[in-house]
């Protein structure tokens, strides 16, 4: 289990100075938790949440009883990227939480391999409900079973950890695989430099051709 160190904070406390230091402001609240400021070492936090994302569970402790926690929602800063708060949710004991788990796609289709198509993953993400204990990093969707461009995975293939129900409708597409589509190249036409040539050269004996009947109307005149 994950664990992060807090420690309560006063809501009058500057937060630009505490980020300055090396301290992120950060909340928890829960179903039966009233929301409580904390802080903790933005350091601490990085390396957690490489590890974690955010369906994992964390320890959350120095603030009363150690509690069970997700990351439910992070602010970052707009041009740096660095994440400037933090809200984590208490999980009720015994109960099951919702969460969106990242998909990790595994084995080898035929349809890439010997028809030569490309997988197309229509979703990266799926919405589970389960159990703290049982709430996995990512989930495993097997493509080997794509064998030509009909087949499909669904969401009701997954299989899920042990306590988990589908949240995500289980008729919804989570990966298939495409026709490479072959662009014929335009042809384009290369005009014909002789016929340019030919062109301009008419053209110039027809100015100057003009130009000599302009002069000789001037001589009657």
């Amino acid at each position: 289990m994950l664990e992060l160190k807090i420690k309560k904070r006063k809501v009058s406390e500057n937060l630009k100075k505490l980020r300055k230091n090396g301290i992120l402001p950060a909340v928890f609240y829960g179903k039966k938790e009233k929301a409580e400021p904390i802080s903790l070492q933005a350091r601490d936090f990085k390396k957690i949440w490489k590890k974690a994302g955010e369906s994992t569970v964390i320890t959350l402790s120095g603030v009363g009883d150690s509690k069970e926690a997700l990351i439910h929602s992070i602010d970052f800063d707009p041009v740096s990227d660095i994440p400037l708060h933090i809200d984590f949710y208490i999980i009720e004991v015994g109960a099951k939480v919702q969460v969106n788990v990242p998909l990790e796609f595994t084995g080898e289709s035929r349809a890439i391999k010997e028809l030569g198509g490309n997988l197309v993953k229509v979703l990266h993400n799926i919405e589970i409900k389960v159990s703290a204990k049982d709430l996995p990093q990512h989930i495993e969707v097997d493509i080997s079973g794509l064998i030509d461009f009909t087949c499909k995975v669904m969401a009701k293939d997954i299989k899920l950890p042990k306590s988990a129900e589908l949240v995500t409708k289980s008729d919804e597409v989570i990966a298939l695989v495409a026709k490479v589509s072959e662009e014929k190249e335009e042809e384009i036409e290369t005009p014909n430099l002789d016929s340019i040539e030919v062109e301009k050269k008419g053209k110039k004996e027809d100015d100057e051709k003009e130009s000599e009947a302009i002069k000789d109307n001037k001589k009657e005149k």
